[in-house]
């Protein structure tokens, strides 16, 4: 038996396109250990490919839609998985620069995955100049949001930098195929129909004790969107050159910064490192679209993802929306800081007061224009919900390691959809931070020069604060790929 996928799920499916791929996917760069090199790390991931190690049962299910699911998405096991289809080997030309393997992650990036098949990519990525060894991963945003298919990697590595009997990413099983199965085929024995129907009882039941706490939960959220508080909705973000309808072209590019010094701005100002991250992204695209002369009156808007998802799960989308304001109005640093700490604080204060399903209620509403733009190419809305979407993952606190070799970066990329042409997701190993933003190229060039702003921005917090930090040197790259 099958099982419909939620409709946040499904909606990633509907929403796709040829022009509008809907996958989140992530590189790694590996640093081989002592006494080895790229060429090694190759042999070792061709083994484990050789040893056909069975994938957990989230990397074998694929999407189905037919008569038996009532013509609702669903999943289902494939019966035709082949690991060597999923899982790629890649080489760099010569010689084999960052910005070789930009171009190269842009253009798979800006590909469809295959719906006939479960829903990911794996790309095993050789000839780095620097000696490192990449791997980029690709998953639809249906099988798994962004904070998802981060601990789904997670769980493929170690903090032990002497272990060297790891199983390869995709032999990792996934947490739900403990309990039940990610394709409810385990449905079909007895005891899970049991706990099944017991569990959709309870849900009714909850749903049916918890409408009337929805009206004040709405309402509420619908009169701090009026007064321009923080909350799950926003009526007042502008027009912006980012919230067009966009083509087929995409641009990648990623810059990292060292964690601490972002976290010393955030103690100064008495602000969260994600409180920074959202100013340094404000002061950034005033600053861009003010080269552009292109910068509104009003200040722009983020929508904030806030995860939601109970310990041990790790797939599926389980997401709370914030609605931030950035500040873009200010010229002083330190005051868009304190715009979007007070913004930030009304939201999770309001959201902190509802129940779960009045935050997924909420969520619902201030999300709802996004997949109407997703749906209708961004032809029924007057104006954006809102301009960016701006998200953080956290990421370890310890180094990663897959069998000896030390996950040296970790860049994000993310979904570009119309309306929205920038898509700026960050993500953190123990030292580092990474910015991936992704975009239509043509809608949001030179995205190298908005991370230039990035960085000048964080320097203009430091000076004012008062912080004072050793600077290295940061990554950066730059690519462009079109498809149609």
């Amino acid at each position: 038996m099958r099982l419909p996928m939620s409709p946040t799920d499904s909606m990633f499916l509907l929403g796709e396109s040829r022009d509008h791929p809907m996958h989140v996917g992530g590189l790694l760069l590996f640093q081989p250990p002592e006494g080895k090199d790229a060429s090694d790390l190759k042999s070792m991931f061709a083994e484990a490919l050789a040893r056909e190690e069975p994938a957990g049962p989230l990397w074998r299910k694929r999407p189905t839609r037919s008569l038996f699911t009532l013509g609702q998405w669903a999943w289902e096991d494939d019966p035709r998985f082949s690991i060597d289809y999923h899982v790629r080997f890649n080489a760099l030309p010569s010689p084999g620069t960052m910005d070789d393997l930009w171009e190269l992650v842009s253009r798979l990036h800006a590909s469809l995955l295959d719906r006939t098949r479960p829903l990911w990519e794996m790309h095993l990525i050789e000839g780095l100049s620097d000696g490192r060894y990449a791997l980029y991963v690709k998953i639809h945003h249906a099988v798994a949001d962004g904070v998802g298919a981060m601990r789904l990697l997670r769980r493929a590595l170690s903090t032990d930098p002497d272990r060297t009997d790891m199983p390869a990413p995709w032999a990792v099983a996934d947490a739900q195929s403990s309990s039940r199965s990610a394709m409810g085929t385990a449905i079909g024995f007895p005891g899970a129909v049991v706990r099944a129907a017991t569990g959709a009882v309870n849900d009714a039941v909850n749903v049916v004790s918890e409408a009337v706490a929805l009206v004040p939960a709405l309402v509420g959220t619908v009169d701090r969107a009026l007064h321009n508080r923080g909350g799950s909705l926003s009526l007042g973000a502008p027009n912006t050159i980012l919230n067009r309808q966009i083509s087929g072209s995409r641009r990648f590019a990623a810059r990292s910064w060292p964690i601490e010094r972002l976290r010393m701005v955030a103690k100064a100002a008495d602000a969260t490192l994600n409180d920074v991250v959202l100013e340094l992204s404000g002061g950034a695209l005033r600053a861009y679209l003010s080269e552009h002369d292109a910068l509104p009156e009003d200040s722009l808007v983020a929508m904030v993802p806030v995860s939601l998802r109970r310990s041990g799960s790790s797939s599926g989308n389980e997401i709370g929306i914030l609605m931030c304001t950035l500040g873009t109005q200010c010229a002083d640093p330190v005051e868009r800081l304190a715009r979007v700490r007070g913004s930030m604080i009304e939201g999770k204060h309001a959201m902190n007061s509802m129940s779960k399903l009045g935050r997924l209620a909420t969520s619902a509403v201030g999300v709802a224009p996004l997949a109407v733009g997703v749906l209708t190419g961004n032809r029924a809305l007057p104006r954006p919900p809102f301009n960016v979407i701006v998200s953080n993952v956290p990421g370890p606190d310890a180094p990663l390691y897959w069998n000896g070799a030390r996950v040296d970066a970790l860049y994000p990329l993310s979904v570009p959809v119309d309306g929205q042409a920038l898509n700026i997701t960050c993500t953190s190993t123990d030292d580092e931070i990474a910015f991936g933003l992704t975009a239509c190229g043509r809608t949001v060039p030179d995205l190298v020069r908005l991370l230039d702003h990035f960085d000048e921005e964080l320097e203009a917090l430091e000076s004012a604060l008062g912080v004072r930090v050793e600077v290295d040197d940061e990554v950066s790259g730059e690519s462009d790929a079109e498809h149609g």
